[in-house]
C-alpha cells in the first residue's frame, strides 16, 4: 500500500500487523524505560535482519529507551516493543532494566519528574 507523505512523496507503509507477524504481546516483558543496546551478536547480524529490526540495531549501538527507538524510528510503542522483544530473545540486544524489589507502588516524585519532563516536551 502506498500513501503520501508529508513532503508529497509516496512512501511504502507497512502495517503494524505485518511488522510484528499478528502478535500483539512481546516474548519479553519491556517496559517503557527499558535501555536497549546492541550486542555484538546483534553487531555482526545486522545485515541479515528485516529493515525494522536492522534500524533499531543501527540506532542502539548507543542506548536508547523503547520508548526513545519508538519514537526515533517513527513506531508504534507496542510494534517497537515486539521488536524489541525479538531481538532480546535472539541475544541480538540487552536491556538494562531496574527490577523492583518488593510489590510496593513507584516514588510519587520519580512519577511527578517524569510528568514534568513530558509535559516540557
Amino acid at each position: 500500500m502506498t500513501d503520501p507523505d508529508r513532503n508529497g512523496a509516496s512512501a511504502l507503509r507497512v502495517r503494524p500487523y505485518l511488522l510484528t507477524r499478528g502478535r500483539t504481546k512481546s516474548v519479553v516483558d519491556l517496559p517503557l524505560e527499558a535501555q536497549v543496546r546492541t550486542t555484538d551478536a546483534g553487531d555482526g547480524g545486522v545485515g541479515h535482519q528485516p529493515p525494522e529490526q536492522r534500524a533499531i540495531l543501527e540506532l542502539c549501538a548507543q542506548p536508547h529507551s523503547v520508548a526513545e527507538i519508538s519514537a526515533l524510528l517513527d513506531m508504534h510503542l507496542q510494534v517497537a516493543r515486539i521488536l524489541v522483544g525479538d531481538l532480546v530473545n535472539d541475544g541480538m540486544v540487552t536491556t538494562n532494566t531496574a527490577t523492583p524489589q518488593s510489590n510496593e507502588r513507584p516514588d510519587l516524585r520519580l512519577l511527578e519528574r517524569v510528568l514534568d519532563g513530558l509535559q516540557s516536551l
